[in-house]
């Protein structure tokens, strides 16, 4: 009996079938995830930083003039990064960030996006808006919405905090 062929498979040129649904939804997941992550960088890596410091920059610019902690900027990041501190020094030398020591807790660091940060950030902004509706403008809101919802429902699943 023949097996029905997939785009997925066509795409990444395997010729055996997957071997069950969730293992070709997450292949698409992953694959997905991968394509817009190269266009955005793209993007992004023009203006001098990669990706993971354009996400700490934005991070940053989101907290305002209070800033935050190194572990709270590692918690929020999209893709984790084992070297953040590595991360901000970059970010540091040049010119996007300062970071300062807690007066409470000298422990702590506080990171702040500087006015050369947020210049970058304005600059890349609409190229990267642009960038976003490559990926995601054939899409209409109600698929962009149900895309949202079904890859949070993902999500949940590892997290232990999956709607039943």
């Amino acid at each position: 009996m023949p097996t029905k062929s997939s785009a997925l498979r066509d795409e990444i040129k395997q010729t055996r079938p997957f071997s069950s649904p969730s293992h070709e939804a997450l292949v698409s997941i992953l694959r997905t995830a991968a394509v817009v992550q190269r266009h955005i960088s793209q993007v992004v890596e023009g203006s001098g930083v990669t990706i993971q410091q354009y996400n700490v920059l934005r991070i940053l610019r989101g907290a305002g003039t209070t800033g935050l902690p190194t572990l709270a900027i590692r918690d929020r990041m999209i893709e984790e990064a084992a070297g953040i501190t590595r991360l901000l020094d970059k970010l540091e030398s040049a010119g996007h960030v300062v970071r300062e020591r807690s007066t409470p807790d000298r422990r702590q660091v506080l990171c702040q996006i500087t006015p050369v940060g947020l210049r970058l950030l304005a600059e890349l902004d609409e190229p990267v808006d642009a960038a976003n509706d490559l990926a995601l403008g054939h899409l209409d809101e109600a698929e962009k919405h149900s895309l949202v919802e079904l890859l949070g429902a993902v999500r949940a699943g590892f997290s232990g905090t999956r709607k039943t």
